[in-house]
């Protein structure tokens, strides 16, 4: 039995989806960082605003992500608290998935009654911050 075969030994090989991953995370993030959404016509424009003239409760994220990555965070939230709030979850999850070993297995386990609060939570959202006192307090 060699040495890097003891069963106290830990190998970790590098798995291509999670470098894949990383890789386009990281040069996503670099291009909404040098990249303005509202001054760079290449970033996809929400249909349901343009058809309606409603924010749809994901309308301002790429503005926000700018924002956050620019350290400024009441403007990031001005745009879209949803999605700032969202934050810290999605990067712990990311984390967790990105840092476990190889073998084992992702069990997340989702209860209903999660889904189903995000789901209300996100409808409320886009409700509340089409109301006339929301506009007011959003535009620049």
């Amino acid at each position: 039995m060699s040495a890097d075969q003891t069963p106290n030994a830990v190998v970790r090989r590098l798995d291509p989806g999670r470098v894949t991953l990383v890789c386009f995370l990281l040069g996503a993030l670099a291009l909404l960082f040098l990249f303005e959404p509202g001054r760079y016509t290449f970033y996809p424009r929400c249909l349901f605003h343009q058809t309606t003239g409603l924010f749809c409760p994901g309308c301002g994220s790429l503005r926000a992500a700018h924002q956050l990555l620019h350290g400024h965070l009441v403007a990031a939230f001005r745009l879209n608290a949803l999605f700032v709030l969202s934050v810290p979850a999605a990067a712990w999850f990311l984390t967790y998935w990105l840092v476990r070993p190889n073998k084992t297995k992702v069990d997340f386990k989702f209860y209903p009654a999660l889904l189903w609060t995000a789901l209300v939570a996100g409808i409320l959202f886009g409700i509340l911050r089409n109301l006339p006192f929301a506009r007011a307090a959003l535009a620049p």
